[in-house]
């Protein structure tokens, strides 16, 4: 396996740029999850790192190799999309057997390595199967096996799981993370599911408009969101935002009165997540309610506060109805705060 280096990579289709400078370092053996907004260009730097595209300006380093103007199949990389892309005329053996017989590899290794990764997969039993003879999640693992089979340098993941209903994307996904644990392999997976990302990823990158909004660890990024834009992308629900002011060491909004972090200056954006509340006739939150979904035992009560839109998970049986006012109380370490123009995350190591 190798590691990959991003230096600078930005792409434009004429006057449309879609990536605007992307730095990225990924370890040898370390499993990288792409995430964002559609158009951030995730999809499209995917296709850059496997030379499906030429990037204007910047370079692509597999391991020591600078491969920024090499071709696909001189890069020693293998892509699994979200359609499977298996070739319906050949058997499950044949499909996984493709790239090794383009390579010119000897009967004995394709036969070897074949069967190596049916057992690995489970695909024993199908081999002289066709594509049209398989479910969908048997042919997302063709579509894996095939790529295993190449033993490549890096394996490139775009989307894999979306057409695939939402038991089976669970089963295949903890068969990838069963794969990145026995293959030590070095991945770079695409996503728009969260949970997707937060439970394969070693390292999350969230891009925003071309750029790299935040990178790191899954948990730190959701725990320590570096903008407004990372702190509302992960999580489901989203976290709420309320524009609030600064004055007396206090930020307070209509509803809302909590103690200001010492950074705090003039307006910011404080954040709270729909489960960091809890209800308390004496809470310094005060919801007005507008729906109320009941989800067995908890219950996500929609409204407004601060006279923005804010979402409350009520744990227990308790249904509040609509023009019903709550109060609500959240620990202090459960409230972030961002800055009110440039909204990016006010730390305590940042106070002046």
């Amino acid at each position: 396996m190798s590691s990959l280096s991003l230096q600078g990579i930005r792409k434009s289709f004429g006057e449309t740029h879609i990536l605007k400078g992307i730095d990225l370092e990924v370890r040898d053996g370390e499993f990288v999850v792409l995430v964002g907004p559609s158009g951030c260009g995730k999809s499209t730097l995917l296709r850059t790192i496997a030379g499906l595209e030429s990037p204007n300006e910047g370079a692509v380093h597999i391991g020591e190799r600078d491969v920024t103007t090499r071709p696909p199949k001189d890069r020693d990389v293998a892509m699994v999309f979200q359609s499977y892309a298996l070739y319906p005329h050949l058997t499950v053996r044949k499909n996984l057997a493709f790239g090794l017989n383009l390579r010119k590899e000897d009967p004995a290794t394709i036969a070897s390595r074949v069967d190596e990764v049916a057992k690995m997969l489970g695909l024993g039993p199908l081999l002289e199967r066709y594509p049209r003879q398989l479910s969908g999640g048997q042919r997302q693992r063709v579509a894996m096996g095939r790529a295993i089979a190449r033993r490549p340098s890096l394996f490139l993941f775009d989307e894999p799981l979306s057409n695939l209903d939402a038991a089976l994307r669970a089963e295949v996904r903890v068969e990838i993370k069963k794969l990145h644990r026995e293959l030590g392999a070095t991945m770079v997976y695409v996503t728009h599911d969260q949970v997707e990302a937060m439970t394969l990823a070693d390292k999350l990158v969230v891009l925003n408009g071309g750029l790299v909004e935040q990178a790191g660890p899954p948990l730190e990024v959701y725990e320590r969101p570096a903008s407004r834009f990372v702190a509302g992308f992960m999580g489901s629900p989203a976290m709420n935002f309320v524009r609030a002011k600064v004055e007396g060491g206090r930020a307070t909004a209509p509803g809302l009165d909590l103690p200001a972090p010492a950074e705090a200056r003039g307006e910011v954006i404080v954040g709270i997540r729909p489960h960091d509340v809890v209800e308390d006739t004496e809470g310094a939150l005060v919801l007005e309610v507008e729906v109320a979904e009941a989800m067995g035992f908890e219950t996500y009560a929609h409204g407004t506060l601060g006279g923005e839109p804010f979402v409350a998970r009520l744990e227990g049986h308790a249904r509040p109805t609509a023009g019903e006012t709550l109060r609500l109380r959240v620990a202090p370490e459960a409230v972030h705060y961002f800055d009110g123009e440039s909204e990016k995350a006010l730390r305590e190591e940042d106070a002046p």
